[in-house]
């Protein structure tokens, strides 16, 4: 793969999250898209279910925005293989809590993103995160209410 639809998908990705347009962002995953969150041990899999969050996403972050991005290749957390791969940095609030992060994303031969890496920082805001990522997906239907007492 050419770094060419690698900066394409990357900027279009960011421009699209960057003025919410899911539809667009839909387009961009591959039909198996994994999504590996801070907050969950087993990733979400799926271009349905990982459009769902980022329904939620998008719904809970306060003034979000990319503040840099960086390219190259790194291995995938499927088979281990090389994949080319962009690191996009940014900054968000979400229930009052200022979160530094990236994304990290891994293409497949065709450009399109095939895993979704989000690490963010501090851990509290870790924590807000979860906590309203969680509500939003109770509340969306995406995932079942913890029982009570847990």
């Amino acid at each position: 793969m050419t770094a060419a639809p690698v900066a394409d998908t990357t900027a279009r990705f960011r421009a699209a999250i960057e003025k919410r347009e899911l539809a667009v962002v839909e387009e961009l995953f591959t039909p198996d898209i994994r999504f590996y969150s801070p907050v969950k041990f087993q990733p979400f899999e799926g271009r349905e279910m990982v459009m769902g969050l980022f329904g939620v996403l998008l719904r809970l972050f306060e003034d979000f925005r990319y503040v840099g991005s960086y390219e190259g290749t790194a291995q995938t957390s499927v088979d281990g293989s090389e994949a080319a791969s962009a690191v996009l940095l940014f900054r968000t609030t979400v229930a009052g809590k200022e979160i530094h992060g990236i994304d990290l994303l891994h293409f497949d031969e065709d450009g399109r993103i095939k895993e979704f890496t989000v690490m963010v920082r501090p851990q509290s805001a870790v924590q807000a995160l979860g906590q309203a990522v969680y509500a939003g997906l109770v509340a969306d239907g995406l995932v079942p209410p913890l029982p009570e007492g847990q």
